[in-house]
């Protein structure tokens, strides 16, 4: 029997290791004692696992080992109808009960409960579920139960949901998916995975009889197929005993139908495929080396993990190859990625070896030749001994950060795990058994084993897929697939040689500045956190946290910005190419080559008002970090090459973004709420051409070379004894020039006032309307009015749900989004978006405004108005134990002087629906209405 390919990439260990620790490798990897994982006797599997991260919360899956593959021609969508299905009626929770219970315990709809629909698996989740009361974790295991055996699946809402589904699969038919699709029948011609896409056939979906759901149902929902997956601080015993006593009346099926797995045959010649749309904006190459998955019984051993790590080193080091040609001007390509997946990203029973490249326009063959002959090189020579080294450090840091925080890890890290686990196999024996296994293995397996790997996974001649995908007009020059499959054979005649690798062996920095001094230290009480004000008048707080054990952020923060110069560069534009240079002596490849095996990234940003960095860190790499952080203050460099290439990414991005019926929405959204003002402006292509390099990085020099009004915030697990030497040696050794900068904040643009329609017609290949509403009034920047803001979006997103998505099954979803801005005046803007059925448009948008004008006139739904303050208050209470929520806090406390903390509980929980009701209509009465709605346009024959 020939030896599959990934399978053998696991075994080449044996030639390399000793054979003690080989015969070892074969043994399944024990499961993780922590994890109690059991089955009923009617087959049905559970994990459950103690865990207090986040502290009284759990997450509540059920996940089934059946998805799209498995409908009939018949029942094509109901295996993702079904998963809608079960939210609209269970034994125990009739009608809507089950959303409105968990909502009153502050688990939202479409934020903490949510489902998700496969080809080969379909998994249902109750997310940050409060553990406070033993009735809550009933109430979650009954529902679970209910979606095992009991969904109701009533005639009524079944036919409610039809237009639901129909507006779900209009807002998603975009540009990618019909490419995917028309690509998935040249590469699976007659194969289920190309004729089972979950959102199913619309013909189907509107009209298919009840018992066909009810079948499909019946046949394949069942205990032999499913797994609940309990994590989160409840009592272990407490819960098995629960599933034991609830699940025993779920009965074992009785002749069931066999859980057939689709395969996908290799192939002897290369199999190509493009497919073009009129809405692509880009063009995209992609090569894939089919090979057959490692067996279970081995992907379980140790055998699986080591391979695991294996892919990881070699996707590594080939991503690194990738991104250094594609930093050059004149690349062949615009970018690229090698990574490993399923065929085609859904095939359970074949997997992949992809490279996937953005092409520039017109430039196929050529991007073709490049990235063949990198698949070659890779094939004949293999990686590099530096290569290696480097990737190999860098996958073995990822490990050793994961183990670092092992006391740390959050439920939903571990109820994912467990599910994937469950529906696709392989180990979990807990980071420690992993991080101790990879660590024993690494040193003892040399370059030449992952070589040996690698040219076994690109086989010279079988199982190559190359597929193309790009825009339909005819500058795009998409070759014929006959052209395509001649242009891919030749590629792969080429000579090409081994790759030379080019490392310098200078330090992040050769030479510390001459340090300054911390010249007064002072506690805060409100935060914890400690002051310290420098000698050069900047100002650092320190506040130490036990959130995570190895995490520590940094925010930094300046007043100037974008509207501190005059013909200052576009917001945009700065973003875009302030920081493609690297750092001091280091271009960016060089600098991600010096910072191998290091843990710390500082970046930079301009705002309107602002500039500033932030970054992340771990203890051990606090040095490496505070050198970013001076590097990037002082020695930002400049490299013409880098800014090129940049250039042509960006304008190849840009260049076709008119096809996109989203992009002219943007437009007429940013130009009808801010007119023509240029700061504002989306970028385009032809500005991407203009760009002056030279003023950008002038600019960028210009705002960050006066640190004395900059205020850094630390915050993490940080020690402040060993980390004041380096504030002192890198933050108050920078200059001062004492320009005294201030925030513009009068000039910032302003939403436009007053009633103001744009609508207008687009080409498109799905015919949908779009519309943008906003109701926007000022009001004072306040906690309360912030809060009442967050109240108002979130009651109306439930208004919403109830009435557009399902009364009138009139949208998927319509999306309420709610701010208070605080410049250039404060302002509260509700924003409201969704997508709808062209002939319902001027309908469902007269909802929308009638469900405003009723809670301003009547108040709120006083039960949606309840259970948002029930889930704001969890939120909060979850964000208390985030460095990045505190991050935030302190910054806006003490640069911006508000404080949206200390009160935020007593302030919420003080909020009524009359103040909701008197804040809508003081905000509705200022008549300020911005509707942008774009409608399908004829298509031009």
């Amino acid at each position: 029997m020939e030896l599959k390919r990934f399978l053998s990439l696991g075994l080449l260990l044996v030639a390399f290791i000793p054979m003690k620790l080989s015969a070892q490798q074969a043994q399944p990897l024990p499961t993780d004692p922590a994890v109690r994982v059991g089955k009923l006797d009617n087959g049905l599997t559970y994990f459950i696992r103690h865990n207090e991260n986040p502290k009284d919360r759990a997450d509540f899956f059920i996940a089934q080992k059946v998805g799209s593959i498995l409908e009939e021609d018949s029942q094509s969508g109901l295996a993702h109808f079904l998963e809608h299905m079960a939210f609209n009626g269970t034994k125990n929770f009739p009608g809507k009960n089950l959303i409105n219970y968990l909502e009153t315990i502050g688990v939202r709809f479409g934020q903490n409960l949510n489902a998700s629909t496969g080809f080969d698996k379909t998994e249902y989740t109750i997310m940050d579920v409060p553990t406070t009361r033993q009735g809550i974790i009933d109430s979650c295991l009954l529902i679970l139960h209910d979606w095992s055996n009991n969904i109701t699946l009533d005639g009524h809402e079944i036919d409610e949901e039809r237009g639901v589904i129909h507006e779900e699969w209009r807002a998603r038919r975009n540009a990618q998916l019909r490419m995917f699709e028309a690509i998935l029948a040249k590469v699976l011609p007659g194969n289920k995975y190309a004729e089972r896409m979950p959102i199913g056939l619309m013909d189907v979906v509107l009209n298919f009889k009840h018992d066909e759901l009810r079948n499909y149902y019946k046949k394949w929902y069942r205990p032999d197929l499913q797994g609940l997956v309990i994590v989160g601080d409840i009592d272990v015993d407490y819960v098995e005993n629960k599933i034991k006593e609830l699940f025993k009346d779920v009965p074992a099926p009785v002749n069931p139908a066999e859980r057939i797995y689709t395969t996908v045959e290799d192939n002897d010649e290369p199999i190509v495929a493009i497919a073009t749309d009129a809405e692509a904006t880009t063009t995209q190459l992609s090569i894939s080396f089919k090979a057959d998955p490692t067996p279970q019984e081995v992907r379980g051993s140790v055998f699986g993990l080591v391979e695991d790590y294996m892919k990881q080193v070699i996707t590594t080091a080939v991503n690194e190859r990738l991104a250094e040609i594609t930093h050059k001007p004149n690349a062949p390509f615009l970018s690229a990625a090698a990574f490993f997946s399923n065929f085609m990203y859904i095939a359970q029973t074949k997997d992949a070896f992809n490279f996937v490249a953005t092409v520039r326009e017109g430039e196929v063959e050529k991007a073709m030749n490049a990235l063949v002959a990198e698949i070659e090189r890779l094939r004949q020579f293999g990686i590099t001994k530096g290569e290696y080294d480097r990737a190999r450090t860098n996958v073995l840091k990822k490990y050793e950060n994961q183990y670092n925080e092992r006391e740390k890890r959050k439920n939903n890290a571990y109820a994912n795990e467990y599910s994937t686990y469950f529906t696709d196999g392989g180990y979990i024996p807990g980071i420690e058994v992993e991080y101790q296994t990879v660590n024993a293995f690494a040193p003892q397996v040399p370059v030449e084993a992952f070589n040996q790997a690698i040219a076994q996974m690109i086989d010279p001649v079988k199982n190559a897929v190359v597929t193309l995908t790009g825009p339909s007009k005819a500058e795009a020059k998409i070759p014929s697939e006959a052209d395509f499959l001649a242009a891919f054979k030749a590629a792969r005649q080429q000579k090409v040689e081994a790759k030379k690798d080019e490392v310098s062996d200078q330090k992040l920095m050769e030479k510390a500045p001459k340090a300054g001094k911390i010249v007064s230290e002072k506690k805060d009480q409100k935060f914890g956190a400690t002051e310290l004000t420098l000698s050069n008048g900047i100002k650092v707080y320190l506040k130490k946290t036990d959130f995570k054990s190895n995490e520590i952020l940094m925010s930094a923060v300046s007043p100037g910005g974008i509207l501190s110069g005059k013909n200052a560069p576009n917001q945009s534009v700065m973003s875009s190419f302030m920081n493609v240079g690297g750092l001091g002596n280091f271009n960016a490849i060089e600098l991600d080559k010096v910072l191998t095996g290091r843990s710390a990234s500082v970046s930079p940003s301009l705002s309107l008002l602002t500039e500033g960095l932030s970054g992340k860190t771990t203890v051990e790499d606090m040095e490496t970090f505070f050198q970013l952080i001076y590097l990037q203050m002082t020695a930002n460099r400049k490299d013409p090459e880098a800014f090129k290439a940049t250039q042509e990414k960006l304008y190849n991005n840009l260049k076709n973004q008119e096809a996109n019926p989203m992009a002219a929405l943007m437009d007429s959204i940013r130009h009808t709420m801010y007119g023509d003002n240029m700061l504002m402006k989306t970028l385009k292509a032809a500005d991407v051409q203009k760009v002056n390099y030279d003023q950008v990085m002038a600019f960028y020099k210009e705002r960050f070379a006066d640190a004395g009004d900059f205020t850094f915030f630390f915050i993490g697990n940080l020690d402040e004894a060993k980390m004041k030497p380096f504030i002192e040696t890198y933050l108050a050794s920078l200059p001062n020039l004492k320009r005294g900068d201030k925030m513009h904040k009068a000039q910032v643009p302003a939403a436009r006032s007053g009633k103001i329609d744009c609508k207008f017609n687009k080409e498109m290949d799905t015919p949908s309307t779009t519309i943008f509403d906003v109701v926007s009034g000022n009001v004072e920047y306040t906690l309360k009015n912030s809060l009442l803001m967050e109240v108002f979006s979130a009651v109306m997103d439930q208004v919403y749900t109830a009435t557009v998505r399902e009364k009138e099954g009139g949208a998927y979803s319509v999306a309420a989004f709610g701010s208070v801005e605080q410049y250039p005046q404060p302002k509260a803007l509700m924003q409201i978006y969704f997508p709808t059925d062209p002939t319902r448009a001027e309908e469902m948008n007269a909802i929308v405004f009638a469900e405003l004008e009723k809670l301003a006139k009547e108040g709120p739904n006083v039960e949606y108005f309840k259970k948002t303050i029930e889930n704001l208050n969890k939120q909060h209470k979850e964000s208390l134990r985030e460095n990045r929520f505190w991050l935030e806090a302190m910054k806006s406390s003490f640069f911006e002087g508000n404080d949206f903390i200390t009160d935020y509980e007593s302030v919420l929980n003080s909020l009524t629906p009359a103040e909701l009701q008197k804040f809508a209509a003081d905000i509705l009465k200022q008549n300020n209405r911005v509707v942008v709605m774009m409608a399908p346009a004829a298509k031009a024959q």
